[in-house]
Parts: structure tokens; C-alpha cells; sequence
């Protein structure tokens, strides 16, 4: 396996990443690449991918935006062909990145700062609860963004990532100007196998423990608390809503709900939600359809997106979009972009958020914004 890696970075044209099958491939030198510049060329995006589906060999992978930002396109995928992917693993990461040597230059020129003030962020979260009061919605998921400059190589910045912080949905994607987006998202969108749509959506976080002990202790917690229990649930319902554009009526279940499940760096209270896809919609088109994900948005979907727009002082662009692949078969996989930075030139971003309700403290949801990317930020931070 080893001796199939690249031997230098330069051999690595246009590299993605992608999770699959409870690993992940790595992917060169694309033979095609499709681009909707702006939401009215979904269609055709879509239209031309599921014509090009590869038949038993090949795979397909793209990245769609939240929210338009800078000139990158609104979506944009690329098709690898068999001899140049590779199912890549922690492990080999260190021994490649090590086989690179001088070769594997990513630095920061500077800690990660936030752009919104606490003061700013509080203010913020005070105009939410209003719209939750007056009725307009019951679940905002807000975010703040955080930047900083760097140097070198983006997919080593993402390697070690990976090394470190390994996560079922981590993904990497370069795009047609040579920008990346990156990162290690604990968070599976839709999955699509033999036409069922599963979907599991996080809602409800908590920061490590020191030790088992505590760990088990602060899962209990998180598992037994009514307020993360009820923000899951509002997501699944509106997630049952989505599917239920895409999937034969009476198809949709929802089980197991409220599982807490280990990450890295934070634990997280996850839910699953099934169906039967129809026969008269793609899997690619299923995705378009039900995104954004509910989690990332809150409920009802519309009218939260349209407060996120008004009170984020930063554009998401691909953050709480999604990196999605087709394999020959046409399994379609897809995850949540976040823990989730993106590169502008020389420039990185990285978003944290949650889920507003009610009843949220505003200094916790503050704390949470940021522990959720804390340890990811420093990882990048600590490359030499």
C-alpha cells in the first residue's frame, strides 16, 4: 500500500480526500471536473454528473456551498479513476508524511482570532431569542468565524489533521483555483446504498473528559439532558420533512435516537433517520434537495437560514455545506463540512457554532462555539 502513495507532492495534481466505507481514498489527477457557478446551474450540475456516474470503476467526489462566497463556484466535483485513488488510514498518513521529508511544508504565520467579539456574539444571540419569542422559528444554528494567515501546502495541513483527529466524515477538496477545503466533520449528511437514504444528524455537544471516568460521567449528562434531547429531536422531524420530498411515503423511520457517540475532542448526541428513496430521483439530486443539512440551519429551515444570513457577520461559504462522492455502484456518501476550514489565497478560515433555543445560556453557547473547533485550530497551529 505504501509503496502506491506519491512519492512527492508535486505527483498529487488537484488531491481530494473523501470518506468511504468506514475509511477514506485518496484521490489525483482527475479526468473530469463539473462546476455550477451559482444556484441556477444545480440542475445542470447535477443533470450532467448522475450522465457521467462511473459504471463499476471510478469515483466521483465534489463540494458544495452553503453560501456563495469569494469567486468559488456554488459547486464543483471532479471524477478519479481507479489507478490513481488509494484507501489511506491514520497510520500510513505518519509514515508518508514522514517518506516526504522536505517536502511537507504547512505553516500558520499566526494563531487563529476571532472575528466576532463576545460582547458582539451576545448581542447577537439576545436578536435570536427575540425571533424566538415572537414565534418566527424555534432553533437558530449561529456561528462565528475565525482566520488567520498561513504558508506551504493545504493537504499537509489537512494529513496532519487527519493524523490527529481522525473523523468518519474528514474530507479534502482542492477547487479549480487551487483553494482547499478541509477538515475532520464527525457528521454524515445522507448516505445512499440499493435507494436507502440514511441521514444522522448531531445535535447536542459536550467537551472530553480528563480520563474514562469522567468521560463516561460527562456522556451520561449529555445523554440524560432534556435541552439537547429536544434540539435533536426538533433537527430529526425537520430531517423526516426532507426525506419525505425524496422517499416513498411511509418509508420514514427514526431509530436510534439519542446516541452518544466518542469524537476526538467533543462527544456528541446523535440520531438516525431512514428511507426508501424514490425511483424517480437520483442520489445527487436527493442530496440537492434536502440541503442544507437541518442541523446546521435549525427549524423551520427557511426562516432560521434567513436570521443566520442577517445576524453572521461573516459568509459560511463551504462551511455547513457538504463534500460528497459516487462510486461505481452509485453509493452516494456525503457529510456535513464542519470542523471545517477553507483557504483564500493565502488567507484560512474556520467557523464554530451551535444551535440557539430558548433556553440556551448565551456564555455556554459561546464557551461551545469554540471548544468544538479549539482543538482542531491548535493542531494546525502547532505545525512546524
Amino acid at each position: 500500500m505504501r509503496s502506491q502513495l506519491p512519492s512527492t507532492l508535486d505527483a498529487l495534481i488537484q488531491p481530494a480526500v473523501w470518506p468511504y466505507r468506514g475509511g477514506w481514498k485518496l484521490g489525483w489527477a482527475p479526468v473530469s471536473l463539473w462546476s455550477a457557478a451559482t444556484e441556477a446551474n444545480i440542475a445542470e450540475f447535477v443533470a450532467d454528473i448522475s450522465a457521467a456516474t462511473p459504471h463499476g470503476e471510478g469515483f466521483i467526489t465534489g463540494v458544495v456551498q452553503y453560501q456563495t462566497a469569494s469567486e468559488s463556484p456554488m459547486a464543483v466535483a471532479a471524477l478519479y479513476r481507479p489507478e490513481n485513488t488509494l484507501d489511506i488510514s491514520p497510520e500510513l498518513i505518519v509514515e508518508w508524511i514522514e517518506c516526504l521529508g522536505a517536502d511537507t511544508h504547512f505553516a500558520l504565520t499566526a494563531p487563529f482570532t476571532c472575528e466576532l467579539s463576545e460582547a458582539d456574539y451576545l448581542l447577537a444571540i439576545d436578536e435570536i431569542k427575540r425571533y424566538l419569542i415572537s414565534g418566527d422559528c424555534y432553533q437558530v444554528n449561529f456561528a462565528r468565524r475565525y482566520a488567520t494567515h498561513f504558508q506551504g501546502t493545504a493537504l499537509i495541513g489537512f494529513l496532519r489533521l487527519l493524523a490527529e483527529h481522525p473523523a468518519p466524515h474528514a474530507s479534502f477538496f482542492t477547487l479549480p483555483s487551487g483553494d482547499a477545503v478541509f477538515g475532520v466533520s464527525p457528521e454524515r449528511f445522507l448516505h445512499i446504498e440499493n435507494d436507502v437514504v440514511v441521514t444522522e444528524p448531531i445535535k447536542g455537544s459536550r467537551a472530553r473528559g480528563a480520563d474514562a471516568a469522567e468521560d463516561a460521567l460527562i456522556s451520561q449528562q449529555l445523554a440524560d439532558s432534556e435541552k439537547d434531547r429536544a434540539e435533536n429531536l426538533m433537527i430529526v422531524d425537520l430531517l423526516r420533512n426532507d426525506l419525505g420530498r425524496v422517499c416513498e411515503s411511509g418509508s420514514i423511520s427514526a431509530e436510534p435516537l439519542f446516541e452518544v457517540r466518542r469524537f476526538s475532542n467533543v462527544l456528541h448526541l446523535v440520531s438516525t433517520v431512514r428511507g426508501k428513496l424514490t425511483n424517480t430521483i437520483s442520489p445527487l439530486a436527493a442530496l440537492l434537495s434536502c440541503f442544507p443539512g437541518g442541523s446546521i440551519t435549525g427549524a423551520p429551515k427557511k426562516r432560521a437560514m434567513e436570521i443566520i444570513d442577517e445576524l453572521e457577520t461573516a459568509p459560511r461559504g463551504f462551511y455547513c455545506g457538504s463534500q460528497f462522492s459516487l462510486d461505481g455502484n452509485g453509493e452516494l456518501e456525503s457529510n456535513i463540512l464542519i470542523r471545517t476550514f477553507q483557504t483564500q489565497g493565502a488567507k484560512i478560515y474556520c467557523h464554530g457554532g451551535g444551535g440557539i433555543v430558548m433556553d440556551s445560556d448565551p456564555h455556554e453557547e459561546y464557551l461551545e462555539s469554540e471548544f468544538k473547533v479549539r482543538a482542531l485550530m491548535q493542531t494546525l497551529e502547532s505545525i512546524r
